[in-house]
């Protein structure tokens, strides 16, 4: 036998043996309980019922921030549109102020704007949705009345005022 693969061999029986003293010892503390102790760790033992409690509870607190980024998303993405809306409102104004040779080129960059503006929000947009899908599928997995409490829910039930003028 080469020198090489000696050393695996003495590398690998060393693994074995190491491997074969924690499962020893970890089988041996387990069984030197005494069945004067098993009553008093049984109250240490939680059963699944018990921990589905604290468990459920700790994912509706994550449900309920997931909730909140996704209504700060879309409160953020609110803002940006209302920013834009501003920077082309003054864009447009100084357009109409401008003399007659430098309103074509000024209307050229705000047309320019306005498309580059929609076809991002349109990409905004689709993501949102797709977002927002995943978002009602949590909800409808966790069960009836995890909607209500949702930051994204409250005043969707509101209709705006001549919602109905049409029919």
């Amino acid at each position: 036998m080469n020198k090489h693969s000696h050393s695996k061999l003495i590398i690998r029986s060393g693994l074995a043996l190491a491997f074969a003293l924690v499962i020893g010892t970890t089988v041996r503390a387990q069984s030197t309980l005494s069945m004067k102790d098993k009553p008093a760790m049984e109250g240490m033992t939680a059963s699944p019922e018990k921990l589905a409690a604290p468990v459920k509870a700790m994912m509706e607190v994550e449900k309920r921030a997931h909730c909140q980024e996704m209504l700060e998303q879309k409160q953020k993405m609110m803002a940006e549109m209302k920013e834009q809306d501003a920077a082309l409102g003054e864009q447009v104004a100084s357009m109409n102020s401008a003399p007659k040779d430098k309103k074509m080129d000024l209307l050229a960059a705000v047309v320019t704007r306005m498309v580059e503006q929609r076809i991002a929000m349109h990409a905004a947009k689709a993501k949102m949705d797709e977002e927002m899908k995943d978002h009602m599928m949590e909800h409808m997995q966790m069960g009836n009345g995890s909607m209500s409490p949702c930051p994204m829910m409250k005043g969707m039930d509101e209709e705006p005022a001549d919602a109905h003028k049409t029919h």
